[in-house]
């Protein structure tokens, strides 16, 4: 059980938009390989990364075609899987991969299959820790720096739903103004937080937490009926998805969140990048036209030497007085 801590206040922050002439080129990605979780024992119906280390190892979930969900580690450099792996209190056939750092230490959540509660976990190799937040329903955790800190979100039994952070083993729970569900998906080395929350409308939007709890919030792809940010690294690069109007599904990422670009893999029906390291290595996965999720690894350019996919403006940052309200809503953390 983890000692919990609620802050009295938040702080709300603008996006700093860059001077007329000051701007640098737009950055550019590049798929370096695409791959398919190996057939161990079930076949495998969905590849599913969610993270890299600053090393190059991914984490992330298979499903299997019998709709198991377990997690993996990939050695992207060496080509090299893990068995898939699930938590031994798993009795519900759920566990996510979802965040690791250096050490090789991986974050996720399990299902309780007696109650269908989800609780956290840590894998460090080769032992599970498992741990809840203190008068919590549900613990899923969602990202972990190189230190072992930890963030993600949480469900309480009046229904509400903010993010969490651990640091030295002090949990901190936080919530957008007027969401009904935070999500902190990653931090960094400094402590900033990227992530996404739910509004009363039932809208995603993308937001950022800085070192000294300051939120700014929303970010938010013009257009766009939707916007998820997944992952960010040390230089505070960005990685997530949006949603268009025509129900389309592309992947984003940004040096800066004013200048956010998008990323569609060739043929994909749905693209979404949900991890980044140090070295602008991206991790996420497509799916094809016959339903399919596969992973694929890319590669951030900041100078922008090759064309980016495209360039999409950013929807002003909306500023309003900041509450410490948290609605209710149980909603489950994006893949």
């Amino acid at each position: 059980m983890m000692k919990l801590t609620r802050p009295l206040f938040y702080i709300l922050a603008t996006l700093t938009l860059p001077l007329a002439g000051t701007v640098a080129p737009a950055a550019s990605l590049t798929i370096v390989q695409t791959f398919d979780y190996p057939d161990f024992i079930e076949p495998t119906a969905a590849t599913l990364p969610q993270k890299v280390s600053d090393q190059g190892d991914l984490v992330g979930t298979v499903v299997d075609t019998t709709g198991a969900v377990q997690g993996f580690i990939y050695k992207v450099r060496l080509g090299r899987f893990s068995a898939a792996f699930h938590d031994p209190d798993d009795t519900g056939r759920v566990t996510q991969g979802r965040g690791i750092n250096n050490r090789r230490h991986v974050v996720g959540e399990y299902l309780n299959g007696s109650d269908g509660t989800f609780h956290g976990y840590k894998l460090l190799h080769p032992s599970f820790v498992n741990f809840d937040v203190t008068g919590a329903l549900d613990t899923i955790p969602l990202g972990i720096n190189n230190v072992g800190d930890f963030v993600g979100t949480v469900i309480f039994s009046d229904g509400t739903q903010p993010a969490f952070v651990s640091l030295r083993g002090k949990v901190t729970t936080f919530a957008v103004p007027e969401a009904t569900a935070t999500f902190a998906y990653q931090l960094n080395s400094a402590n900033e937080i990227i992530g996404y929350y739910i509004d009363s409308s039932g809208i995603t939007h993308g937001y950022t937490r800085d070192s000294a709890g300051i939120l700014t919030f929303p970010i938010d792809v013009a257009g766009a009926t939707g916007t998820i940010l997944f992952g960010n690294n040390d230089s505070n690069w960005g990685v997530g998805r949006y949603t268009d109007a025509s129900g389309v599904t592309h992947g984003l990422y940004f040096i800066t969140p004013d200048d956010i670009q998008s990323y569609d893999y060739p043929g994909a029906t749905f693209t979404s990048l949900n991890g980044i390291n140090k070295l602008g290595m991206v991790v996420g996965y497509y799916v094809d036209t016959a339903g399919v999720s596969h992973g694929l690894v890319a590669q951030v350019n900041a100078t922008g030497t090759s064309k980016p996919n495209t360039s999409i403006p950013v929807a002003p940052v909306k500023l309003v007085q900041p509450s410490p309200e948290m609605l209710k809503i149980g909603a489950t953390p994006a893949l």
